[in-house]
């Protein structure tokens, strides 16, 4: 069987032409299209009608994580337009929440759109109404990003409520397009709770209060993970071939409740549905946090290492349920880097609703992985009959093949 980080990237591409990318949402949320694929069928309907095909005993796991106004404008004196991307916090905050919460001054990793017009000795100022004054100081270039030092006046203020007022969301760059008023609330789902993404988990974008009634009428039930979506979601992957890729690395957040739900659905045979690949990625990574190490981390080639050795995935959270106990923890937080690509074992999803992913993405290998070769026919098929792409664009539900 051939390892994973011999797959080669070119075998996962297609042909997607700029007028299948969706640059504005519909007018409703749950008027977008939804393909769906079951036992080698493909079929067609609409988001508003999803519980129609989702078995009744299901739990939906949805990303309630929050996208946070990440992009700052800045003008220099000369009038030079210089954008800082707040992309993540160095490991000494010991996570998003934490960062996010910093009052008066904070460092971030960040991308700078005209870096080359600020010099490492230049604060870059930006006044904002109610007196609110925010300083950009260059400290450091570190590979393709640079750490950047923000301090603001009122200092009482949290780093969340500084981009709040200072920043704007972060459309994906392939929306080549400036934010509207619209994008604050529709580049963000109704259930959003937690700080901290840069990039939407976008299949639940879908999703309105309509669709989680008649999830109720037909008995499915839904939980919630926290993913924070950073913007390697976006990156391309570079190397030939996967053993030269990088997966990135992002913050979860998963309550003990939640953990405890999803071994008795496990025990119990119950379908699990992960909402968006951030919630596939999440709950997959629980399994290999109960069978790994005492570290609580999950690493890019964790899950093609054999240290699973056939543990049940109800066995694997019951171990990670008592490692939660000895560190007195109600709340799971820590980082994966978990990379699932064709030939993974999947441990947890039986399901997924995702939108449609760049060809030559980890997004798409995550697809492949859990429906093979068949994901060539899918996609060709959505490019066929009129789908739209990517972020702001139409859906689909897959069952594990």
């Amino acid at each position: 069987m051939r390892l994973p980080q011999d797959i080669s990237i070119a075998e996962y591409t297609y042909e997607l032409p700029t007028g299948r990318i969706a640059f504005h949402p519909l007018a409703e949320r749950d008027a977008s299209k939804l393909l769906i694929y079951r036992d080698g069928a493909i079929s067609e309907d609409t988001y508003r009608n999803i519980a129609g095909h989702l078995p009744e005993n299901a739990l939906l796991i949805f990303n309630n994580t929050k996208v946070v106004e990440a992009r700052i404008e800045f003008r220099k004196a000369t009038g030079a337009r210089i954008e800082i991307f707040c992309l993540e916090p160095p490991a000494e905050y010991g996570g998003i929440a934490n960062s996010l919460a910093q009052t008066g001054t904070v460092n971030w990793r960040c991308l700078i759109g005209g870096a080359s017009k600020w010099k490492p000795v230049q604060v870059l100022q930006k006044e904002l109404a109610n007196g609110l004054l925010l300083e950009a100081r260059y400290l450091e270039k570190q590979g393709d990003s640079f750490l950047i030092a923000l301090s603001w006046t009122p200092a009482n203020l949290s780093f969340a409520e500084l981009l709040h007022q200072a920043g704007f969301i972060p459309l994906p760059p392939y929306i080549h397009r400036e934010v509207e008023a619209d994008d604050q609330q529709r580049y963000q789902t109704i259930y959003a709770r937690h700080d901290g993404s840069v990039a939407a988990p976008t299949a639940g974008l879908h999703f309105t209060e309509a669709i989680f009634q008649s999830l109720v009428a037909k008995k499915i039930t839904h939980d919630f993970v926290t993913l924070h979506v950073g913007a390697g979601t976006f990156l391309p992957v570079k190397a030939a071939t996967l053993g030269g890729h990088t997966m990135h690395i992002e913050f979860i957040e998963v309550g003990k409740e939640t953990i405890l739900g999803l071994r008795d659905c496990m025990q119990a045979g119950k379908p699990v549905i992960a909402v968006g690949t951030t919630s596939a990625r999440t709950l997959e990574s629980l399994y290999w946090l109960g069978v790994g190490g005492e570290d609580l981390l999950v690493r890019q080639w964790d899950a093609y290492r054999g240290q699973d050795q056939g543990i049940p995935a109800e066995i694997a959270l019951t171990k990670l349920l008592e490692k939660m106990e000895l560190r007195g923890i109600e709340r799971l937080v820590t980082t994966t880097q978990l990379l699932i690509v064709p030939g993974y074992e999947w441990k947890i999803v039986s399901g997924l609703v995702t939108n449609f992913h760049h060809p030559e993405s980890t997004l798409l290998l995550l697809i492949a992985a859990l429906i093979g070769e068949d994901w060539r026919r899918l996609y060709g098929y959505a490019l066929d009959h009129e789908f739209r792409f990517l972020s702001y664009g139409d859906g689909c539900l897959l069952f594990n093949h």
